[in-house]
């Protein structure tokens, strides 16, 4: 049923419009803008590969599009736990928020962990790799749970200093760096067609590259005037965002072979600790070698950390805020729901519990790895939803833009979520990745009814 009242006005604090975007860009940007090309790079050219970045743009784009227009109809919230519940069903919106607990946040901020402890290795060499990654989980936890001030503040710190790490590595690309078209690439012969086959396989990696521009949903209710900032915040640092990559990427191809983009093939084993102090495994190492010298190239493992930890710090943060709201409505226990606007420091520690589980569990991550495309399902399913909106004639009206952007996404998510689960290249077969979705969609959907059975039982 449709019902999203505007949130009633608190003399709790709120946040800005500055503040949106920033959250919009740390959940954005991690290490895939930092190794993507370098995989790219097998297969692609420079041109290909500039044109799959502003491919997977556009397709972010119109994801934010759709999810600004989905705010002002529903703004409340609760991401897609909030829009599906009111836009399709509250069981759609349940298993969107189960499966947000699980691997929405949860995963990637044990994974970021991981990452992140790996190139503090590379500092202070000797740092125990999981031991260090539970850490900084734990850090980060306690600091988001000791209240919305000193969460916020905290927040913002680590935003600005990320935003002012990524500008000196651009600065630094495009002050000393090549500014002529590539010429050490290996060029397609005269005549040759278009690698789209590669492209379209690569779009996959770039998509996840740029998820996260939907960050602001998770916190509307939070926001001055939710209906028009929360729209702005995604749109804006969705462009800023992808300004931002395509920049990085230039600097890619013009200062790097396709030798050099070899690097970043040892990321994964460096991330475990298998090869922990193994030299560069990023691009971005790789361009600071080159143009700035081995110690630029070390500070830059410094910095890596610091990025890795604003999109933990920024996923530790929105997190709860689902949790919350599927308390409030009596999903999960009240104790998770908190008081007025702000998710209890229970909702916090709950998410970070998980966090440090999937952290000191390989298995977990594996098995997490496997289901991680079906966010992209319920992204879809919330596009899905404002065009039903529109159909339905709800008000206020999604514009033809919105709805036309929501269309695209939907059919180019269900062609990525199909490639997700039937790419050869990542962990597991089709069955068991098939398998893995339905799991924890199966679990999810059975808490459902045992909520729903227990609020009847309690009215």
């Amino acid at each position: 049923m449709y019902h999203a009242p505007v949130p009633s006005q608190s003399p709790a604090p709120k946040l800005r419009l500055a503040s949106g975007v920033g959250l919009v860009a740390a959940n954005m940007i991690g290490s895939g803008v930092f190794l993507s090309a370098g995989f790219m790079a097998k297969t692609m050219g420079p041109g290909p590969i500039l044109i799959a970045w502003l491919v997977g743009a556009l397709m972010a784009l119109c994801g934010a599009l759709a999810y600004g227009a989905v705010a002002r109809l529903v703004p409340r919230s609760g991401g897609e736990y909030r829009y599906l519940s009111e836009l399709l069903h509250p069981a759609a919106g349940f298993l969107a928020g189960w499966t947000s607990l699980l691997v929405g946040f949860s995963a990637p901020i044990a994974v970021d962990a991981l990452a992140a402890s790996a190139f503090a290795g590379t500092v202070i060499p000797g740092l125990p790799h999981r031991a260090t990654a539970a850490a900084l989980v734990v850090l980060l936890t306690g600091l988001h749970a000791t209240g919305f001030k000193a969460s916020f503040r905290f927040q913002n710190l680590l935003i600005l200093v990320k935003a002012l790490l990524l500008a000196a590595f651009v600065l630094v690309g495009l002050v000393l760096g090549a500014r002529g078209w590539p010429a050490d690439w290996t060029q397609p012969a005269a005549g040759a067609a278009f690698p789209w086959d590669a492209l379209w396989f690569n779009l996959l990696f770039i998509t996840f590259a740029f998820s996260g521009w939907n960050a602001a949903v998770y916190a509307a209710e939070e926001f001055e005037a939710p209906a028009r900032t929360v729209p702005r915040a995604m749109i804006i640092g969705t462009v800023l965002v992808a300004v931002l990559y395509l920049a990085v990427n230039w600097i890619f191809v013009a200062n790097l072979t396709p030798a050099d983009a070899t690097v970043v093939f040892g990321y994964a084993e460096f991330t475990r600790g298998v090869a922990a102090g193994g030299g560069a495994v990023t691009l971005g190492h790789a361009v600071m070698a080159r143009l700035a010298g081995p110690a630029a190239a070390a500070l830059w493992s410094g910095a890596t950390v610091l990025v890795f930890l604003s999109a933990m710090s920024a996923m530790t943060f929105l997190g709860p805020r689902v949790y919350a709201a599927m308390a409030r409505d009596g999903f999960l226990p009240a104790f998770l729901a908190g008081k007025g606007e702000h998710p209890p420091r229970s909702a916090v520690l709950l998410q970070g519990a998980l966090a440090l589980l999937i952290v000191l569990t390989q298995q977990l991550q594996s098995a997490l790895a496997m289901v991680g495309g079906v966010l992209m399902l319920f992204a879809a399913l919330t596009a899905a939803g404002l065009v039903l909106a529109r159909l339905q004639g709800r008000a206020p009206r999604p514009s033809n833009l919105a709805v036309g952007a929501a269309a695209a996404y939907v059919l180019i998510s269900a062609w990525l979520f199909h490639a997700a689960v039937t790419n050869p290249v990542l962990d597991g077969t089709t069955g068991q990745r098939l398998l893995a979705i339905g799991a924890v969609l199966a679990v999810g959907l059975g808490a459902y009814l045992v909520s729903r059975r227990r609020a009847a039982a309690s009215s």
